[in-house]
């Protein structure tokens, strides 16, 4: 499993915790989570929580690796060039953007592994292992850090079942950040759609497709469809409920504890990949605290789409992550239902960014002309074309007009349509 997840590039304004190197004899060196910034007010139940973190390389078992993956970094931001068929006034710019996209320099290893001693004792845990300074930069530790941060902030709170939960970390000799999680499950979305479509490849290549098992399977995928994105926003809202962006939303960035379609009823969806999570709090808005190197290009596309002030910043990134959550709607929405090859998650944001400015009814006058997209277009169309009507809020050139996390969850396209 060799997964590329696309992120962009922001970061917190204050990185409240960091790990510290401590010595040990076996190659490896615990850490210790310490308060990198006096001025901060204490908070006893974080405090809690990051007490409660195992922190000793003595404390786990490494096993096998099982996956990595690398980030590309959004590095610039373009108006769109209007064409022959385009017009658009200077109220539009700011406001839609394309990206120019370059690989980044931080590499994440995932192991197996498992809690070796304490009450814990036999849990299995996934291992999110950043590179040192050597190998990944400076990045590659702000990034762990972050990620350490954000789940420590949130864990301070009634955790919901649809985030990951961190159980601890250390760091090596080496200046390697070993995240400890527990084990929410192998895939992620982006496995479980490459999969449903190479299947769907394999069910067409054979010839007579049996009418009612496709249409029992169809069923099946759709519903399971729903209930990742379900899970996805729930996460999502209780995030943006606790001051928190994710900022990196994505097939890739959610995991699944099963991949069974049959096994929907068991299925919970889990965000993970907090790496470039944003602190929205009023504090970390205000004039100056925003100038953390990795959150520059969210803030500047901010301020390019009108916001500055405090507030507008703030609905500003929380905008931002229900577009990413559109461009995630969309990725499920089609993958899953096509052949092999036909489409994948930047073929998609180029279809709906560039070639049709997120006209989503002139997307489904073009898909209806492909009949490989047929059963995209049939699962969108599900309740008076609901499907459609929802990826158009959420993908709004107007990131004022974007729907809230908790106004997407009650859309009746993810209640009771499928």
């Amino acid at each position: 499993m060799n997964l590329v997840a696309i992120h962009r590039v922001s970061f917190e304004c204050v990185s409240r915790f960091s790990l510290k190197h401590r010595e040990s004899g076996d190659g490896f060196s615990g850490c210790r989570i310490v308060n990198s910034r006096g001025r901060n007010r204490p908070i006893r139940r974080l405090h809690a929580v990051t007490a409660s973190l195992i922190t000793s390389a003595d404390s786990f078992e490494v096993g096998r690796l099982i996956g990595s993956y690398g980030f590309m970094n959004v590095t610039s931001y373009t108006g769109l060039q209007s064409g022959s068929d385009f017009e658009y006034t200077s109220d539009d710019i700011g406001r839609l953007k394309s990206q120019d996209i370059g690989e980044g320099a931080v590499k994440i290893r995932l192991y197996q592994g498992r809690i070796s001693q304490g009450p814990f004792r036999g849990t299995p845990v996934v291992f999110k292992v950043y590179p040192g300074q050597r190998a990944g930069g400076v990045e590659a530790d702000m990034m762990a850090a972050n990620e350490l941060n954000a789940h420590s902030f949130l864990q301070s709170k009634s955790l919901p079942a649809n985030l990951l939960l961190l159980v601890g970390g250390f760091e090596t000799q080496l200046g390697e950040q070993w995240l400890a999680f527990r084990d929410g499950g192998k895939d992620s979305a982006a496995d479980y759609a490459q999969t449903a479509s190479e299947k769907t490849t394999r069910a067409r290549s054979q010839g007579v497709w049996n009418p009612y098992e496709k249409e029992q399977m169809i069923k099946r995928r759709r519903n399971f469809v729903i209930k990742i994105l379900q899970g996805a926003m729930k996460g999502l809202a209780f995030m943006h409920d606790n001051d928190r962006l994710h900022q990196s939303l994505g097939p890739s960035s959610i995991v699944l504890n099963t991949p069974a379609e049959r096994e929907a009823i068991y299925l919970i969806p889990r965000l993970r990949d907090l790496a470039f999570s944003v602190d929205i709090r009023p504090s970390c808005l205000e004039e100056g605290a925003t100038s953390g190197s990795l959150s520059e290009q969210l803030w500047r596309r901010a301020n390019a789409a009108g916001a500055y002030t405090v507030f507008e910043k703030r609905a500003f990134g929380i905008a931002d992550d229900i577009y990413e959550a559109g461009l995630l709607f969309a990725y499920l929405a089609f993958v899953p239902f096509c052949e092999a090859g036909v489409t994948d998650s930047l073929s998609l944001q180029r279809l709906l960014e560039n070639t049709f400015r997120l006209d989503i009814e002139a997307v489904r006058e073009y898909c209806l002309a492909d009949e490989r997209l047929e059963e995209a277009v049939k699962f969108l169309d599900l309740g008076d074309r609901a499907g459609w009507e929802l990826l158009q809020a959420m993908l709004n050139a107007d990131y004022r007009k974007r729907p809230m996390a908790e106004a997407v969850l009650s859309h009746r396209f993810l209640n009771g349509v499928v």
